[in-house]
């Protein structure tokens, strides 16, 4: 059979999000007949039937026939909606909707959600949200193509601009987009369907879209065998009243039920429990009522959102597989074990430590760290131990860039917090993923630049000058011309040589528009006075002069501060080595 498309919903924080699936569910109550919607926190489910009577004057003239049994909203807020619809190899979901408030354009949490689905190679939507805030907008009833041509001009023209900075955006970020109705190849381009979740503008379009590209695209990933052992995903361990531990599942393939032995991740690796009950929401119009909010079933078909109460659920970790063992439990153990093994990294070797919430959040990381050439010592699940901090203390010995910790979401315990400020040990905390690593290398930089400065000021730098033309303004004692600063740096008292090793003289005094300077870098344009040289006879026009940097400076900036150096001044190091040899 076709299963329905699990749709995972992002974007930042108040562009519209919730209000965007509270506009659909809201229209599909009232819309629908038959057939049920259901929700609960984390999926609901829009069947067929709904998709027809909300789309079916768009369906009918473009000839789309629904095919799909409905669509499977992921709504979990945060960066939990996508890190932990994970399975090996890549995301569950299908495709996803990338909310983005029309009047804000990208956010933090906005290019934390595009970066994720780049990296899991997930298709998506745009829904360009709150276009009923642009300026004259008017709401009207019908298709959104007729309800924007019935708009002001100077309402279009806002649109039309804000449009164009979303698409130069995207474009930018290397993704092709274009205005729904304008899209000339569906397999380059990013669909961006303006929408107003207030009013409901763009809502039966976004579905048709989800609904037609699902079908075209998907749809050989979307056959299933309902025989087949059910397959899923840890969507949240939460703690249900009367009950105890259960966890929230997402159902991708297959089929579970009532007493089917069934395998998860723990942090120590795999376990396993026998299913005690499953419970699916009930349909929108009666969970309102909060005394019954699911239906107690006997078994569940992918795709679907389901509740399982079982023994030992308390160890389980979101963003886990769920497997159904069917006389294979041995062998979905070592699978599963070995899941955790890949993404909970504990090599040893010289490289950060990282803690997060959830097994999403950290496989998600790992993925971005490694992409930018970030070592990982170890990577782990739940708050920051004394022991993560006595690691890094020991990496720190070795590369100080590396002995740190980077946080996500969680905090540390009191004894990693003692042991963090008796060896001054640096945690990173975030609750943003893109935003952690940026931290990160934010703080690395910073750390660097001290160094530099530090190791820096007791050390003679390399450095080029090139005697301006026209620009000697005292002949002799002392020396006083123009001269522009062609790579790396001069300072008062460097003594500066020729081409051929020949000590010219030190400066004395460096001056720009009259003012004392204690360095020029490269590109400045200064007046140096020299009292060695006679303008002539050793300095003359467009010379080059060079820093004589003493052998054992060269040899430390080489071995140890070498990667503090730019291209230019570790070229300057070497001509200096070429000229000490020739000498």
């Amino acid at each position: 059979m076709i299963r329905q498309p699990i749709v995972a919903v992002l974007g930042h924080v108040d562009h519209g999000k919730t209000s965007l699936l509270d506009a659909i569910r809201k229209t599909s109550v009232q819309k629908r007949e038959s057939g049920g919607i259901t929700q609960h926190i984390g999926a609901s489910e829009v069947p067929a039937e709904t998709i027809n009577e909300i789309c079916g004057p768009i369906l009918k003239t473009l000839k789309i026939e629904v095919k799909i049994p409905g669509l499977l909203f992921i709504d979990t807020p945060g960066h939990e909606a996508f890190t932990n619809l994970r399975k090996r190899g890549g995301s569950i979901a299908d495709i996803a909707v990338l909310v983005i408030d029309i009047m804000q354009g990208f956010q933090p949490q906005t290019m934390e959600a595009f970066e994720i689905l780049k990296e899991y190679k997930t298709p998506f939507i745009i829904a360009a949200n709150k276009i009923d805030m642009i300026e004259g907008w008017k709401s009207k009833p019908g298709p959104l193509v007729k309800v924007i041509e019935g708009q002001r001009e100077e309402t279009n023209a806002q649109l039309e601009e804000k449009l164009y900075w979303l698409v130069g955006r995207l474009n930018d970020l290397g993704v092709e987009s274009e205005r729904f109705d304008r899209i000339t190849d569906f397999t380059k381009q990013a669909v961006i369907v303006p929408t107003s979740a207030r009013y409901g503008e763009g809502i039966p379009e976004l579905l048709m879209f989800l609904t037609g590209l699902s079908q075209r695209y998907l749809e050989g990933r979307l056959e299933i065998d309902v025989n087949d052992s059910g397959k899923g995903t840890v969507l949240e361990v939460k703690e249900e009243k009367g009950l105890g531990k259960t966890i929230d599942v997402i159902l991708y393939d297959g089929c579970l039920k009532k007493n089917d032995v069934i395998v998860f991740g723990t942090q120590e690796g795999a376990a396993s429990t026998k299913v005690r009950a499953l419970l699916k929401p009930k349909p929108l119009d009666e969970i309102r009522d909060p005394r019954e909010k699911f239906n107690y079933v006997d078994e569940v078909y992918a795709a679907a959102g389901v509740k399982i109460f079982a023994p030992e659920l308390g160890k389980a970790i979101a963003g886990s597989s769920l497997l159904v063992a069917k006389g294979n439990e041995t062998e979905l153990m070592e699978l599963v074990s070995k899941e955790i093994s890949e993404i909970m990294v504990k090599d040893g070797g010289q490289g950060i430590i990282l803690k997060a919430d959830t097994i999403g959040s950290l496989e998600a990381l790992t993925k971005m760290l490694s992409a930018v050439g970030i070592r990982i010592r170890e990577a782990g699940i739940g708050s920051v131990t004394k022991r993560d901090v006595v690691d890094a203390d020991s990496v720190k010995a070795s590369d100080k860039y590396l002995g740190v910790i980077l946080a996500f979401n969680v905090q540390e315990n009191e004894d990693a917090e003692t042991e963090k400020e008796r060896n001054k040990v640096p945690i990173i905390h975030e609750d943003v993923i893109y935003r952690l690593i940026e931290k990160y290398q934010e703080w690395k930089k910073a750390e660097m630049e001290a160094e530099r400065s530090t190791a820096f000021s007791s050390l003679i730098l390399p450095g080029q000058i090139r005697i301006l033309q026209g620009c000697c303004f005292r002949a002799s004692k002392p020396m006083i011309c123009g001269v522009e600063v062609v790579a790396g740096r001069i300072k008062p008292d460097y003594d500066m040589i020729d081409g051929t090793g020949k000590i010219i003289g030190r400066i004395k005094t460096i001056q720009h528009e009259k003012e004392s300077l204690k360095e020029a870098t490269a590109g400045m344009q200064i007046a140096i006075s020299m009292e060695e040289p006679t303008f002539d006879r050793q300095v003359c026009y467009k010379d080059d002069l060079y820093v004589l940097v003493p052998k054992d400076h060269i040899n430390l900036l080489l071995e140890k501060y070498k990667e503090h150096l730019t291209h230019e001044e570790l070229s300057l190091l070497q001509k200096m080595k070429e000229i000490r040899a020739a000498l």
